[in-house]
């Protein structure tokens, strides 16, 4: 049986591998919740809304830590009541699984 995405670890990438093609994108993107968009091959991207500032940059904290505790780090942008995530291994210029397994981890702050 086949682990979850966000049971798995990210691994760190140094280069030199290609990145995914869109027949290997697809299953990991089904695991994903699917307000995530994959954009051109390239990138995830997702927006969530806050009621304020405070609850965003709380939630862009969280998100921080989880990029810091598995090494691979995400793309943020905030501004009032909202917060948009972008990630892909910049080292290769593409997704890798450890991107679809970030945003796995990023998922679970949904309900928190």
């Amino acid at each position: 049986m086949n682990m979850a995405l966000n049971e798995k670890r990210c691994i760190p990438c140094e280069g030199g591998v290609p990145p995914l093609t869109h027949e290997e994108i697809e299953p990991l993107y089904a695991e994903l919740n699917p307000e995530w968009k994959v954009i051109d091959a390239h990138h995830l991207e997702r927006k969530w809304s806050f009621e304020d500032f405070a609850t965003a940059l709380d939630f862009l904290n969280k998100a921080g830590q989880i990029c810091e505790d598995e090494f691979h780090h995400a793309d943020f942008e905030i501004g009032w009541g909202r917060v948009n995530v972008v990630i892909y291994t910049h080292k290769i210029d593409g997704l890798t699984e450890s991107d679809f397994i970030l945003a796995s981890k990023i998922d679970l702050l949904d309900g928190q």
